[in-house]
């Protein structure tokens, strides 16, 4: 085989005309064209143009694609493999590349033709059950002169599939199009659908050109188009998968208590006794610190969170936290992994407050309206916070504090019996019949959920506010509390919530009788008729 060598005298082609190669000096190359036309063009420059070709050279041979042979299923690995010793055996004589052996008869190269060693090796594959012809051991050697070990490869295990089959691409393209449209839509029937993609492509292609497939090939159709793109399902699963941003996705990440708290608000799934006496849902609002995970502050109103309730959340941040009545000791800081000694040295307030640390944010982070707000803004503005706005309808962006509202709801909501589930759906029929919580009970049982993390510490511990290196603390010897040696800290904060829950239900008379409130009273059933006298 012989190699092409650019040098002077060379004849060779660029950008689709024939150039002699005049002068080499360095890597500038002086090319003169047939009809007199001179260029000096960068040798780099004139190798890697796909238009260069060297006359009376060799094609480039090709890279064999080593890596995609690791992809293949291993049948199809090892077929291609027997065929490439087969396809050896018939042009050298011998299976193996190292040449090492003495030929079979039937196929040495010194006393058999390369027709008859065809042959041979075709009755051979035949008889070993593989369907070989002498045409299909010609071709495979074809393609393993020009594609190496790749052209062996059977092609029906390479060939790329479309998900979409054979269907026609124009309506694949009014699917995808009419889901887009309708992505923030109320949610539909498949028939509202296709009713829609068959309006567009009269509309692009004209009355009756380009026909859609029967209802049960278009719905496959549907399907293979919007799975997985969040083109279908609800209204709220679509926006959902809108909201997330394209990866790869970079965690939040916060080395030192305040650096990052997240702020949020979301309906408690329980009904709680409102101050005019109505039963209706609360909204719990928190501020939740991204290094330590603890619960800063939280706040508890009817649904319709305003600008004081958030600017409430900054107050409580930056003060202690005193322990209520009925609370158990166990949520004082006392008992908690934060250095408290050290702390009550410092400043004599932190004696006997609630193990909720105290943590002076420097960002906060939220896109509700109320944390945007004017009056929010100036009062971070008049503490030194700095607000940073979150993309609007991302709950990814913000997934520390709404995997937190999560394990409220898992851990705490749920054990109470006013609780109504995550939505209508879920809602038993005696949902409104069940307790209820009152404002204050409800009030206190939210603070005792704010402090079981710290109290509970987390598995890896939790940094002091004053550790300015930001060391961990080990996990707290929960025996005393709970029973013998050391537990699981999640179970601990698991265990805890349910308490905290148990005791909002049996430590307020009128949550066990919930009847005995005026509106929440059922009437009466009416007793039966006596029966008359000398009856039966």
């Amino acid at each position: 085989m012989t190699q092409a060598v650019v040098e002077v005298g060379a004849r060779l082609r660029y950008n689709g005309r024939v150039w002699t190669v005049a002068v080499l000096e360095g890597a500038r190359a002086t090319l003169v064209a047939d009809e007199g036309a001179a260029a000096v063009v960068l040798l780099p420059y004139l190798f890697s143009n796909p238009s260069f070709e060297v006359e009376g050279g060799s094609t480039p041979g090709r890279v064999p694609p080593f890596g995609l042979l690791e992809t293949l299923p291993a049948e199809v690995r090892e077929r291609a493999l027997a065929w490439q010793r087969h396809v050896r055996e018939v042009e050298t004589g011998l299976p193996n590349a190292a040449g090492q052996g003495v030929p079979r008869e039937q196929f040495d190269p010194a006393t058999r033709s390369l027709a008859q060693r065809e042959h041979a090796k075709a009755e051979e594959l035949t008889a070993a059950g593989w369907s070989a012809s002498v045409a299909t051991v010609r071709r495979m050697r074809a393609h393993y002169r020009s594609e190496g070990l790749w052209g062996l490869v059977d092609g029906r295990a390479v060939r790329e599939r479309s998900t979409v089959g054979r269907a026609d691409e124009r309506v694949v393209a009014a699917i995808r199009s009419v889901l887009e449209e309708q992505r923030e839509r109320s949610t539909g029937t498949l028939v509202r659908l296709r009713r829609r993609v068959g309006w567009l492509l009269e509309k692009e292609h004209g009355a009756g050109v380009v026909a859609l497939p029967p209802v049960s090939t278009f719905n496959r159709l549907v399907h293979a188009v919007a799975d997985g793109q969040g083109l279908l399902g609800t209204a709220a699963q679509r926006r959902w998968h809108a909201s997330r941003s394209a990866p790869p996705f970079t965690p939040t990440v916060a080395l030192r208590p305040g650096e990052l708290v997240m702020l949020d608000s979301t309906p408690l799934d329980v009904l709680a006794v409102l101050d005019d006496g109505v039963a209706g849902r609360v909204e719990l609002s928190i501020a939740l610190d991204v290094a330590t995970r603890s619960i800063c502050a939280a706040v508890l109103r009817p649904v319709g969170t305003r600008s004081v309730d958030a600017a409430m959340l900054l107050a409580q941040m930056v003060v202690p936290a005193a322990m209520r009545p009925g609370w158990d000791a166990a949520l004082s800081m006392q008992r908690s992994v934060i250095p408290y000694e050290r702390l009550v040295a410092l400043d004599a307030r932190l004696e006997g407050v609630a193990a909720r640390p105290v943590i002076m944010p420097e960002t906060v982070v939220d896109q509700g309206r109320v944390y945007v707000s004017a009056s929010f803004v100036s009062a971070c503005e008049s503490l030194g916070v700095s607000v940073q706005p979150v993309p609007p309808a991302n709950g990814p962006a913000k997934g520390n504090v709404e995997r937190t509202f999560r394990v409220i709801a898992d851990g705490f909501s749920q054990y109470l019996p006013g609780h109504t589930g995550s939505d209508v759906s879920q809602r038993g029929t005696a949902c409104a019949r069940g307790c209820v919580l009152e404002p204050g009970a409800a009030a206190g049982a939210a603070g005792r959920v704010g402090h079981l993390r710290v109290a509970g510490a987390s598995a890896r511990g939790a940094a002091a506010p004053d550790d300015a290196a930001g060391r961990r603390l080990p996990e707290r010897d929960v025996g005393g509390a709970g029973g013998g040696g050391r537990v699981c800290a999640g179970a601990v904060v698991r265990r805890r919530l349910r308490r905290a829950a148990a005791r909002a239900v049996a430590g307020h008379q009128r949550l066990r009788h919930p009847f005995r409130l005026p509106h929440l009273r059922p009437p009466r059933p009416e007793p039966p008729p006596a029966p008359p006298l000398g009856s039966g």
